[in-house]
């Protein structure tokens, strides 16, 4: 007998691996990569130096456009869009060049190929764009807000356009009950699924029972970018030396404020305990997360509004049960609860980070405790198994309701 044929799916991204082996931000790939277990998925994607207009990827089509000379290309990837427009104002010249590119680009693969949903990822540029370019009759469109374009473009007439948008797609998700409210807030009465993204917490990111931490070891993971904060965790590791304390502080990670961290952590006279050490893969930061006394997610809000939408690298750190230390901000309390499977304190708050930290340092076996219950919270909620599931059946409910 002949099996139909497996529905469509289209996804649009800025951020995606530029090749095999980046670095890059994993989750949008890791998805799609999942999702084509049930559709077959087509990737559009921005250009970047050195790497392929299109290729196969782990079992995905990926197509990706350009939108200024290679040399210019320089918006989307190494920190996301938004950090890297305020790392370099001259680069909000580049913002039309990428919607008509990205425009541009889907425009013509609609026109040759018909796909049964589209999934956007961020509202602005992905949504907005797929919606300028005509998304076609019986096409679910649905879109995943990640954070920054929820929470960092402010502004009356961007809330306008997120309004706008908010009603033209088929379904909309976020990844923390922090960003629906924000999204309901936005457009009162809009319907939204809570789905967080996922990671590998069965064959990945798993504790290593006889591996040993390393004594006073700190780590901090992810894009090093402002609302990350990992300014006030330099800071926090300064009062812990100047205290006695022979603390470490391990950073995976790249970022637009990489170098401004150096010259801190030089300035404070640090330098020789801060490791920087660049972007790592996931088997990599596995381990490092194995080897930490303790993971430190010190987050922020940002000068223009910016905050976490999620915070995955909790999850991952969770998943390796090593002790976790991370703000208290609204997302993140989707995944922490302060005294059971983490600690939690204010915001842009070194001296509460340093106490913190210690606190984790001078008593192992209670950290131990909490990151065990971590773990055991973390698999059920976050694996990729029940995510990739979750997101699967809602764009199958969605294109049933479009068709």
């Amino acid at each position: 007998m002949i099996e139909p044929p497996r529905p469509r799916l289209l996804v649009l991204t800025s951020t995606f691996p530029r090749w095999a082996g980046d670095h890059e931000p994993p989750f949008v790939f890791e998805l799609s990569r999942r999702l084509a277990e049930t559709f077959d998925v087509h990737v559009l994607a921005p250009h970047a130096a050195g790497a392929r207009r299109e290729e196969t990827l782990a079992g995905l089509a990926v197509q990706r456009f350009r939108y200024a000379p290679e040399a210019l290309q320089q918006l989307a990837y190494d920190g996301g869009i938004l950090a890297r427009l305020r790392q370099r104002r001259w680069r909000l010249l580049l913002v039309p060049c990428l919607l008509a590119g990205q425009w541009w680009a889907l425009r013509r693969l609609l026109r040759r190929e018909r796909f049964d949903a589209i999934h956007a990822h961020w509202l602005i540029p992905q949504a907005l764009v797929a919606i300028l370019a005509g998304v076609p009759k019986n096409c679910a469109l649905l879109c995943t807000s990640h954070g920054g374009d929820l929470f960092g473009l402010r502004g009356r007439l961007l809330g306008w356009i997120k309004r706008g948008i908010l009603a033209r797609c088929t379904g909309v998700t976020v990844v923390s009950a922090a960003m629906r409210d924000e999204v309901q807030r936005l457009r009162p009465g809009q319907a939204v699924d809570i789905i967080p993204m996922g990671t590998d917490l069965l064959g990945c990111f798993t504790p290593a029972p006889m591996a040993a931490r390393e004594p006073n070891a700190v780590l901090f993971a992810g894009r090093l970018v402002e609302k990350k904060g990992v300014s006030y965790l330099i800071d926090a590791i300064a009062r812990l030396r100047g205290q006695g304390r022979d603390v470490a502080l391990r950073i995976a990670g790249n970022g637009p404020e990489l170098e401004g961290l150096r010259a801190q952590a030089q300035r404070l006279g640090i330098a020789s305990a801060v490791d920087f050490i660049g972007a790592v893969d996931h088997t990599r930061l596995a381990d490092l997360y194995r080897r930490a006394s303790v993971a430190v997610v010190p987050s922020v809000v940002a000068a223009g509004g910016d905050q976490e939408g999620f915070g995955l690298v909790i999850v991952e750190a969770m998943g390796c049960e090593c002790p976790v230390v991370a703000s208290r901000l609204p997302a993140i309390g989707d995944i922490a609860i302060d005294g059971e499977t983490a600690l939690l304190v204010p915001p842009a708050d070194p001296a509460a980070l340093a106490d913190a930290i210690e606190t984790v340092l001078d008593d192992p076996a209670a950290a131990t405790r909490r990151a065990m219950a971590a773990r055991a919270r973390v698999v059920e909620h976050f694996d990729w198994v029940s995510i990739a599931s979750r997101y699967a059946a809602l764009l199958q409910r969605l294109i049933g309701r479009s068709a």
